[in-house]
């Protein structure tokens, strides 16, 4: 571990709790130390190091009392070890240091020890011991609930990836396994999923059946739709099917998917499955931002591969950090090596300008207009290359027209991007529409007082959003 001494300023050190290791400062000891300074007594350095979060500023890593010390009696600079820990657990180095003066008490080491795994869970009770200054087996037994609950985490997570037909390979990569521990613990998914079959079973509703198991809702319904033919699914999950070229509904079905900038109806998704996918099929969700296309797989019964540039190991795990950068020297690139090849693509980019501020700063909604249809040229073009013959593409957006405060009449064709703009670059990138299909926005987006100020100035607000399906064969 690197290290450098010098003097540095005593208001610019804090004491992290989320890294100490004692349950409080014990004043007496810090009275002590006090008293020492006074007398001009001479101490060793102090051991911090920077904040990973605050840049000039430090964090203890030993001798908080010392500097409490120092506080109290108005020093201004201390000699400091500044220590760069090259990836070792900052909480058990400082309680390895700890223990020197004085033993950790069993309530210290036991939440040392519990916080340390907690954020680490590869770190192994010998490890933990030999810092907090326990035996293997005392670890062992302050750590057991903590392991099973992270053994039932990561069964879950696997299920899920494994029911989205993510292959080994790539389970072990995202969850940071080895492919033994993939295959070793596939072979337990049966059982996993056996104790909640029983609750279905018992007449318990899919919501409680997660919240007992600690489940997500779409996991729980891929149990209890499996084997149902899609009419049969829609039923089950309250969906009445929209048998003609217009799917409109209200809201979203909080069910599926996250709170997210322009979160799309799971309705709609279920729709396009249902005409344009077979149970079983692959499903390629390019830019999956909230879930929603994974989730209304899982119910609807499909594999699916999804793609973002946010990640989210824990809470979206089957979600895999992807950026399409076609600033790259090599231009955009196939986010995976694979062999299976997606049936159906569902494309839902953020679309352009729309809530260009709530979306990730490297997000394709702040581009410019010429930018902006570059970039979904090269992509189509890219999907042409990685995908069966035979593979079609829903591709969801939305009119965008620079309507805010400018009626409708004085509207002008520059700068607007419409559905027949997203034609033109699909058809150069060799992909052909069989079917538009108008799905709008609800307008109930719009506030009773922006309502009456658009009327007021004859703005012609955006509700249109289209489905536009299509092959690559004329």
């Amino acid at each position: 571990m690197a290290q450098q001494t010098k003097q540095i300023p005593v208001s610019s050190i804090i004491l992290d709790e989320d890294i100490y290791p004692r349950k409080g400062i014990n004043h007496r000891r810090v009275g002590i130390f006090s008293e020492n300074i006074r007398d001009g007594f001479k101490f060793d350095p102090i051991e911090v190091e920077p904040c990973p979060d605050k840049p000039g500023w430090y964090r203890l890593l030993e001798w908080a009392h010392r500097w409490s010390a120092f506080k109290s009696t108005g020093v201004e600079e201390v000699k400091a070890i500044i220590k760069n820990l090259d990836g070792n657990d900052p909480l058990l180095y400082a309680a390895a240091k700890a223990i020197g003066p004085k033993q950790l008490t069993e309530d210290e080491a036991k939440d040392t020890a519990r916080r340390a795994y907690s954020g680490n869970t590869s770190l192994t009770s010998t490890d933990i011991g030999k810092a907090i200054g326990r035996s293997r087996q005392t670890v062992d037994l302050y750590l057991t609930d903590l392991r099973a609950v992270n053994q039932m985490d990561r069964d879950i997570k696997i299920f899920r990836l494994n029911r989205l037909g993510i292959p080994q390979d790539r389970m072990a990569k995202r969850l940071g396994l080895d492919q033994k521990t993939i295959h070793y613990h596939l072979g337990k998914m049966p059982m996993l999923a056996n104790s909640l079959n029983g609750d279905l079973t018992r007449g318990f509703t899919v919501a409680q059946v997660a919240q007992k198991h600690s489940w997500t809702e779409p996991m729980v319904w891929s149990l209890a739709l499996e084997g149902k033919n899609d009419h049969d699914r829609f039923k089950e999950l309250g969906w009445g099917y929209c048998t003609w070229d217009k799917w409109e509904w209200n809201d979203c079905d909080k069910r599926f998917g996250d709170d997210w900038p322009g979160r799309i109806p799971a309705q709609m998704i279920a729709h396009i499955l249902r005409c344009f996918s077979k149970p079983d099929d692959l499903i390629l969700d390019p830019m999956a931002g909230g879930g929603v296309t994974p989730d209304t797989c899982l119910a609807m019964g499909r594999r699916c591969w999804a793609f973002d540039l946010m990640d989210r190991p824990e809470t979206r795990p089957e979600i895999e950090p992807f950026h399409w950068d076609i600033s790259s020297d090599q231009g955009l690139l196939w986010p995976v090596s694979a062999k299976g090849k997606p049936d159906l693509i569902i494309f839902d980019p953020p679309y352009f300008d729309k809530k260009a501020a709530d979306y990730y700063k490297k997000s394709i909604s702040g581009l410019s207009r010429k930018a902006y249809l570059e970039f979904l040229e090269a992509f189509f073009v890219l999907l042409k290359q990685n995908v069966k013959k035979t593979t079609r593409m829903a591709f969801i957006n939305a009119d965008w027209r620079d309507f805010q405060n400018k009626p409708a009449i004085e509207e002008k064709y520059k700068g607007g991007i419409l559905l027949d703009d997203y034609l033109d670059v699909l058809k150069k990138a060799g992909w052909y529409h069989t079917h538009i299909i108008q799905a709008p926005m609800s307008s109930q987006r719009f506030n009773a007082g922006v309502v009456s100020a658009m009327q007021k100035k004859n703005i012609l607000g955006v509700i249109s959003r289209y489905v536009i399906v299509l092959g690559q064969e004329c």
